[in-house]
Formats: structure tokens, C-alpha cells, sequence
């Protein structure tokens, strides 16, 4: 049959394209992963595991790889070792006995030990990988290796690849470290500055590999997708507290020389449950899904943390311990150690989010149960006069609440994130979790299974595969950087010094410890308890807050306008000025914002005040655009309104804040106190060139804007930078930022609000630079943005 030429056309374009995608994905070329420390426990235990699934994952999808294991083992008993290890690998279950068989045959053709000691042995593995990409016609994209070894071998090693493994201009290179970095502060410093003298920061991906485990690696998925409620419960206004928790019934038999040098802290807390700490605790960005966000608000969760004193941790040893020690260090009869074995530490966030909401961190060695997990529990302010058999668990408000990040093990035996069905149903992906059934009798942190909506992944992944597709993938968000590093031991390292000689309690092994380790915490103060503590009741939530706005986008006097519901546009004008002040802390240190009074901004100074807790306050100066002249502990004072809604609800230090000087001498503005030359003084001297990060404006039903009036000329043009005016409204004397020093500002926002507003709006819309008639029309910023913030009902009607 013959082809119409549109068909024929239609065909050739089809081919085109698919030809164009099979060459694209077979231009993504070959990857070679090394495995250092090939027959190690690691590499046999999860790591060589790892690599097939990786393998079974992304093979076809365009990359062709080569597997080399590298160990100083002679090359003979190593690769037997190696083959060894390999033989143990297994399928995911919906693959066929048959296929597996195929599948790690493959796996194996792509694997080869080989020994690696020498800068020779770099080189010629370096040749061998381009030999073969050359062989077989491949372009290379990269090579992972993978420090599977003790630390002290970490220079030498990066050293040789450094110098004579590289890969070739065009192809990447990443190198995988494991725990420990560093004993503390210094000697962390010390590692993270030799190994960024041989590769960049890009290149490394440090290990914890608790953030590839499915739970954890869901806190911050499960926040964002839930965060339309969780944005007004997730602070300390509705969490009584935050535990993260990991215990272990096994001891440190066979381990005790890493244990005696590192400790249960060293060994948990300052990586595992710090990390955790972080991902609860971290402002949440607006995409969890930027590597480069992510990172960064997690350092800042770390630069939150308060000081740790002496009295925020107590330790455990379990009674066993010094015994084994002595056997396996060969220590005399008469040692007794001192490292902890338990460990449990408060820990505060010093943020206006988490404010007084204690955080315990606790693990230990030889306890009565294996689990992990994270559990926040809220507030209880409800009292039901019913008694409890009539509370139902989806209503009763007097039941717990709370939200549990169960990592794994325990009694419920499996991974799962739990939340009180009286708190709210969960959203979480359909494809990899699934609702866990009841089971009848279980009971979980005081409540049966059946309070909870309880979900588990579809499929259980080990941590290290999960880590390893992120390293595939280039996802840095789930490793540490050298940054985030440095500052948890900044964190961690003074309280360990402080503990170095502190004697731990005794405890015996599993249940039998009884009370001993139950704790109680008053203040900064953590504390053993021989009684049971008191139980913390979660409590309710607040309604949840918008962050779905619907937002309509445009143009106002050829400047940006953004309009919405009210509600809709305070948050979204809140967001704009935290966004602001973020960048230019970040770029200046400090943040310039100039605000008008009236009735318009108080909806945005309680949003700001109540729900954005990364603004950088204590950075922040704030400044007045206009005052009344009355005393400023007059209620009709803008500084009032701006005290009373915003500035008793956040911390900005109080030589940050500017009112306008206008009750000087006992007098309200009176020209020969010279109020306005004094502010105008002070903003030359502490914003640079006079311009404002940020200036917030409102529109009068007159098109007056700050207290610049229609024709009244003082403050419209001219050098002044503040002016005293006339209104026609009481009171009628005024202080004003001058038109001039508005518009030298780099943004200014106009903030529009009420159907009263809409005849003006529409004027202003079709008027030019008529600023003697409505001063709002002769703002325009001389170098910077004017943005419009307009509710429907003054824009629309």
C-alpha cells in the first residue's frame, strides 16, 4: 500500500526521533565502580548487594558498566574471596530462579578483583578502563569509588586516584566515604581538608547510611506532601516534644577496640540521630527535591543548635563491658572503662519554630529491645468528660497524638510511618506505600495498632541500595557535605570533652536494667530516674494554613502584579519578603525592610510573626516608612501596631529596630528638634547608600502612599531623605520617608487590599507620573522592582 506524503513524512520523523533517543542513551556511555575493601564485612554484608541491584536497576537504561573489586589482598586469594561474596547474592522477589541465574551470571562477567597498593596499581587500572572503553567503542561518563576501608587509609588512597586515576576530561568522578570523619572537630577538620586537597566537594559523598534506610529517607517527602497541615503544627506551639531513638540488644563483643576509641555517641549520636534531628527540625524548602536546598537548610538546622552543656547527656555502661574489653585488648584485671555503652542527650533548637521543644536523642547498647525510630508527640490541651471507653480514635481530642517515623525492628517488625487517626489522615505515594492491617493485640507507644494510620513500603529496600542509585543519580542531598559535617562536630565535640572523665552508670544487660536508664528532663537539665517519668500527653493541632494559593499573575502600571484572595496574597507576600531577606542576609549579612503602618499590613505581620520561622530576624533592621506624631505607645502609633503584631512575637535584636523619632523634648515633630534630620542621619549611616532592601507600602483611597499626601509637596521631590507632612486625616502631623529615598530602594512592594480600594486602583491604572496629584504614581524604584500585591476585591471588585 501506498504511503500519502504526509504519512511518509510523519514516518521518516518517527525514526528520526527514535534513532536520536537510542543514540542519546547510548552516548551516556560506561561506568566503572571500585570497590575498595572488595572482602571486607561491609562489602560482603550490603555493598556487593548493593552493586547488583544497581546493576539490575539501570542496566539497558543507556550505561554500560564494569565492576572492579580492590582490596591489598594478593590477587589470587582475593578474587576467591570475592567470587565467594558474590555467589550470596539474591534477586528481588518477582524475578524468576532462571532469570536470576542469568542476571548474576551477567554481574559476574562485569566483576574482576584486582589488587591495589601501588600508584602503579592506580595506573594500570586507569589504562585497563580505557583500554576496554576504546575496545568496545564506549564513551566514558564516570567512575565511582567506593572507600570501603578504616580512615587511615583514606589519604593514601585519594592520593593515588588523585594522581593516577582520574578519569579523562568530560567524564565525572565521585568517591564514597564511610564513618567515622574524624574523632572530633579537629581531627574532622584535619580529614575533611587532606581529602579536599585531592578532590572537590562535588566529588564526595560521605556515607550515613541510617539516610538511606525507606523511613528515613521519607521524613521529608512525608512533610512536604502533608505540609498543608503539618505547616501549622509543626512548631512549638502545638509539640510537646521530639524523641529519636535507636536500641540494640546486642553488645560490643568483637567490636570493643572501636568502641573504646569512639563510644556510643561518636558511634550513633553525633551521625545517625543528628542527621534525623535535622530532617524533623529543618526549615522545609520549597522543593525537597534540590540537593543544593536541601543541604543548605539542613546547615542551618545545625547552626540552630544550642550549646550542649555537661548536664544534657547522661551515660550508660552495660555491666559486661569493661570484662570483654579486658579480654579482647588485653587489658590488666584492674581496668574499668569509661566509655558509654547508652547514652541519651537534650537538645534544643534555638529557632522561633522549636523554642523550648525538647529533643531527646537516645541509643545504647545491651537494651531490651531492637528499634528505631522517630516519634513526635503533640500537645494536649482537650479534656474529655466521658470516660475512655467511649473515646473513639479517629475523634476523641483526648487521646495521644502523635507521628511516629518507625525506622525499623521492634514489635511491629518492620518499617512504617504512624500517625494518630485523631490527628489526621496521611498522604503518602500510592506506587511504594502501602495501609499496614491491624493486627489484633499489638499495641505501639501506649495505643493499639488500630489508633494509627500505619503505612509501610510496598517493597523493603536495603539502605545501601537506596544509596547507591542516589550516588548513580548525582542526588547529594542524601550524604554529608564537608560543610554539614564540620558544624555537627562543632556541635557534638565540646560536650564530649566535657563527658571525657564522667563516670557512666552501670547497667545489666536487656530487661533485666529495669528502671535504672528511665530519665526525667527540667529545663537544659537531663537526669537519671529510678521512677517511671511522667507521660507527656500530645494534644491537638491547629486548622492548617494555605500553601496552595491560587494566584493570578499580571502587570499594573507595567510593574508585576500579583492578586489573589486575601489570605492567599498575605502568604504569598510573606513568602516574597522572607525570600528577600533571605538572599540579601546571605549576599550583605543584613536586611534592610522599611514598613508603613495601617490596617493593611497587620494580616502580614501576624503571618509573619506566627508562620515563617527561617526568617533571618536576627539580621534584620527594621524601619519605619511613616509614624504619626503621637507618643509611641499610643494605640494609634504605627510602631504600636507593629510592636503589638509582630515584634513581641519574634527575636530581632532591639538595636535592629528603628521607630522614627517623633516625640523628642517632650514634644510631638516639632521642627527644632530636627526628628526628621536625626532619622534620615541614622539611615545614611547603617543602609548602605540609603537603599533599602525592601520597602512595604500601602495605597490610600486618595493615592496617598506612606504619609505623602496629595498636594502637599513636602517629600515628593528634593534632596530630603525624611520629611515631616501634613495629613488631612487625625492626627494630622506625620513623618514620612521621602519619595526620593523610596525609590532608591532595591524592591518596594504596594500592598492593596479591601473592595474601598477598587475605585482608586482603577484610577491609578490610567494616570502617569502625577505625583503631586497621587503620590503612588511617582513611586519607581530608580534601579530596582516595584511589585503590586492586590486583592481580588481591589482589583477586581
Amino acid at each position: 500500500m501506498k504511503l500519502p506524503g504526509s504519512w511518509k513524512m510523519l514516518t521518516v520523523a518517527v525514526c528520526v526521533t527514535l534513532l536520536g533517543y537510542l543514540q542519546a542513551q547510548e552516548l551516556q556511555g560506561h561506568v566503572s565502580i571500585i570497590l575498595l575493601g572488595a572482602t571486607g564485612d561491609l562489602a560482603k554484608k550490603y555493598l556487593w548487594q548493593g552493586l547488583f541491584q544497581l546493576y539490575l536497576d539501570e542496566a539497558g537504561k543507556g550505561h554500560s558498566f564494569s565492576f572492579h573489586g580492590a582490596a591489598l589482598t594478593a590477587p589470587k586469594q582475593g578474587q576467591e574471596l570475592m567470587t565467594k561474596a558474590l555467589e550470596s547474592l539474591s534477586c528481588p522477589q518477582d524475578v524468576t530462579p532462571s532469570r536470576c541465574v542469568e542476571l548474576k551470571g551477567q554481574f559476574l562477567r562485569l566483576s574482576q578483583y584486582r589488587q591495589l597498593k601501588t600508584a602503579e596499581d592506580y595506573q594500570t587500572l586507569s589504562k585497563d578502563i580505557e583500554a576496554q572503553v576504546q575496545r568496545e567503542g564506549l564513551r566514558e561518563a564516570g567512575r565511582i569509588f567506593y572507600f570501603s576501608v578504616p580512615p587511615f587509609a583514606y589519604a593514601d588512597i585519594a592520593r593515588n586516584i588523585n594522581s593516577s586515576c582520574r578519569p579523562g576530561p568530560g567524564a565525572w568522578l565521585r568517591v564514597v566515604l564511610e564513618k567515622p570523619f574524624g574523632h572530633d572537630h579537629l581531627s574532622a577538620q584535619q580529614l575533611a581538608t587532606e581529602l579536599g586537597s585531592f578532590f572537590q566537594e562535588e566529588e564526595m559523598y560521605r556515607v550515613d547510611h541510617y539516610l538511606g534506610k525507606q523511613v528515613v529517607a521519607q521524613i521529608l517527602p512525608f512533610r512536604d506532601q502533608n505540609r498543608q497541615v503539618l505547616d501549622g503544627l509543626w512548631n512549638r506551639h502545638h509539640v510537646e516534644r521530639v524523641e529519636v531513638i535507636m536500641k540494640e540488644t546486642v553488645d560490643a563483643e568483637g567490636r570493643t577496640s572501636f568502641y573504646e576509641e569512639y563510644g556510643v555517641i561518636r558511634d550513633t549520636l553525633q551521625n545517625h540521630l543528628t542527621e534525623i534531628l535535622t530532617l524533623v527540625a529543618m526549615e522545609l524548602p520549597p522543593n525537597v527535591s534540590s540537593s543544593e536546598a536541601v543541604l543548605r537548610h539542613k546547615l542551618q538546622a545545625f547552626q540552630a543548635l544550642r550549646g550542649l552543656q555537661k548536664g544534657s547527656a547522661v551515660l550508660g555502661q552495660y555491666q559486661t563491658y569493661s570484662g570483654q574489653v579486658r579480654r579482647e585488648l588485653q587489658k590488666p584485671d584492674s581496668f574499668h572503662s569509661l566509655t558509654p555503652t547508652f547514652a541519651a542527650v537534650l537538645v534544643h533548637v534555638d529557632n522561633l519554630r522549636w523554642e523550648g521543644v525538647p529533643f531527646i536523642l537516645m541509643s545504647g547498647k545491651a537494651l531490651d529491645e531492637r528499634v528505631g525510630y522517630v516519634r513526635v508527640l503533640f500537645k494536649n490541651r482537650a479534656f474529655c468528660v466521658q470516660s475512655e471507653r467511649h473515646w473513639a480514635s479517629e475523634q476523641s481530642q483526648c487521646l495521644p497524638r502523635q507521628i511516629v517515623f518507625h525506622i525499623g525492628h521492634g514489635e511491629l517488625g518492620h518499617p512504617a510511618i504512624l500517625v494518630s487517626r485523631n490527628l489526621f489522615r496521611p498522604s503518602l505515594p500510592t506506587q511504594t506505600w502501602r495501609e499496614v492491617q491491624d493486627r489484633p493485640g499489638l499495641r505501639l507507644f501506649g495505643r493499639p495498632l488500630s489508633d494509627y494510620y500505619a503505612y509501610s513500603p510496598v517493597g523493603e529496600q536495603d539502605a545501601y541500595s537506596i544509596l547507591l542509585s542516589h550516588i548513580f543519580h548525582r542526588r547529594k542531598e542524601s550524604f554529608i557535605t564537608t560543610e554539614n559535617l564540620l558544624a555537627s562536630w562543632v556541635f557534638w565535640t565540646p560536650l564530649l570533652d566535657s563527658l571525657a572523665r564522667e563516670a557512666p552508670r552501670l547497667y545489666p544487660a536487656g530487661a533485666e536494667s529495669g528502671h535504672l536508664l528511665d530519665l526525667e528532663f527540667s529545663g537544659g537539665q537531663l537526669f537519671f530516674s529510678q521512677q517511671q517519668p511522667e507521660q507527656l500527653v500530645p494534644g491537638p493541632g491547629s486548622a492548617p494554613r494555605p500553601s496552595d494559593f491560587q494566584v493570578l499573575r499580571a502587570t499594573y502600571r507595567e510593574s508585576p502584579l500579583v492578586s489573589a484572595w486575601p489570605e492567599e496574597l498575605i502568604s504569598k507576600l510573606a513568602e516574597d519578603i522572607e525570600a528577600t531577606a533571605v538572599q540579601a542576609v546571605r549576599r550583605f549579612g543584613k536586611f534592610h525592610l522599611a514598613l508603613s503602618g495601617g490596617s493593611s499590613p497587620i494580616a502580614l505581620f501576624q503571618q509573619l510573626a506566627t508562620g515563617h520561622f527561617g526568617f533571618p530576624w536576627a539580621h534584620t533592621h527594621l524601619w519605619l516608612a511613616d509614624e504619626r506624631c503621637v507618643p509611641l505607645s499610643d494605640p494609634e502609633s504605627n510602631f504600636q501596631g507593629l510592636q503589638a503584631h509582630l515584634l513581641q512575637h519574634v527575636r530581632v535584636p532591639y538595636y535592629n529596630i528603628h521607630p522614627m523619632p517623633v516625640h523628642l523634648h517632650q514634644r510631638l515633630c516639632a521642627e527644632e528638634d530636627q526628628g526628621a534630620q536625626t532619622y534620615a542621619r541614622e539611615i545614611s549611616a547603617l543602609v548602605t547608600n540609603s537603599s533599602f532592601d525592601l520597602v512595604l507600602l500601602g495605597m490610600g483611597t486618595d493615592g496617598h502612599t506612606a504619609s505623602l499626601f496629595p498636594q502637599s509637596p513636602a517629600g515628593l521631590d528634593g534632596e530630603q531623605l525624611v520629611v515631616l507632612t501634613e495629613s488631612p486625616f487625625r492626627p494630622h502631623q506625620r513623618m514620612s520617608l521621602s519619595l526620593p529615598l523610596i525609590n532608591r530602594a532595591k524592591k518596594v512592594a504596594v500592598l492593596v487590599m479591601g473592595r474601598r480600594k477598587r475605585e482608586i486602583a482603577m484610577l491609578v491604572s490610567r494616570v502617569g507620573h502625577e505625583p503631586k496629584k497621587w503620590p503612588i504614581s511617582g513611586v519607581l524604584p530608580r534601579s530596582g522592582q516595584l511589585v503590586w500585591y492586590m486583592d481580588f476585591e481591589a482589583f477586581l471588585g
